[in-house]
């Protein structure tokens, strides 16, 4: 697929999916999720991709969905866009491979949810984030009912959708909406850093520990997921990259 409405990239085990609206500070429509699944599934066909960074081009990670794309929509119209803009939240949010979200600008509406769909969130200090839906008489999507809630707690959760007032970035860092808070001009070399530290480890451990945090979120009983923990430390153990692991660990701690 030729992509009009992102950007893919790859460096040194790191795929990287840049919004590339930047006209409209990365608004999103129908075409921009459809190329994101696209995007999603190269990185997870790609072997020697191990982590994926996603971010905007210009001054915004995202303002949300394109209102200008939707004031003439049918309900049917919509409820394809939503699907797509759902389809591409769960592929994030159960993506196999470690995800950041580098926000380096207004992350609102559905590209806050896109962010909050990501393992790991690191955003410009002076980005603005937040859900203006309330204002617009809408309501959010993504998984960010649950997503925010498992973030910030149920009462500040409600707060900020309730309010649809925006956060900087430095502030979701206070709430622990987002992992860091840097200055812009760090933040890709922040995120890089962060993604290298990551991919250094086991492909294999990255993906089973990922299945066991959206275990752990709900989608399994706590008995289900203690067997799955055995299950996952057998798997583990039982590869030919583990003795190597070993013995490189035990280096270092020399």
């Amino acid at each position: 697929m030729n992509y009009e409405c992102i950007i893919y990239e790859k460096k040194d085990q790191v795929g990287l999916i840049k919004l590339n609206r930047p006209k409209v500070l990365n608004a999103m429509n129908r075409q921009l999720w459809i190329e994101m699944q696209d995007a999603l599934e190269r990185v997870k066909q790609d072997k020697d991709v191990k982590a994926l960074i996603i971010t905007g081009e210009g001054r915004a990670f995202s303002t949300g969905a394109d209102l200008k794309d939707s004031k003439d929509r049918s309900i049917e119209d919509y409820r394809l866009y939503l699907e797509s803009l759902q389809e591409a939240s769960r592929k994030i949010i159960r993506f196999e491979k470690p995800t950041i979200a580098a926000i380096n600008g207004y992350a609102l509406g559905s590209g806050y949810e896109l962010a909050l769909a990501c393992d790991i969130r690191i955003a410009a200090k002076e980005a603005l984030i937040g859900s203006p839906e309330a204002k617009v008489t809408s309501s959010v999507t993504g998984g960010a009912f649950r997503l925010v809630q498992d973030l910030v707690g149920p009462g500040k959760a409600r707060e900020l959708l309730f309010t649809a007032e925006y956060i900087s970035g430095e502030e979701a860092k206070k709430i622990g909406l987002v992992n860091k808070a840097v200055p812009l001009d760090e933040l890709m070399d922040e995120t890089f850093d962060m993604a290298k530290k990551i991919v250094a480890n086991s492909s294999f451990s990255l993906k089973l520990i990922k299945k066991g945090f959206l275990m752990a979120q709900g989608e399994s009983s706590l008995e289900a997921l203690m067997d799955y923990e055995i299950e996952a430390c057998l798997a583990c153990v039982s590869t030919k990259e583990r003795e190597a692991s070993l013995d490189d660990f035990e280096q270092r701690k020399k």
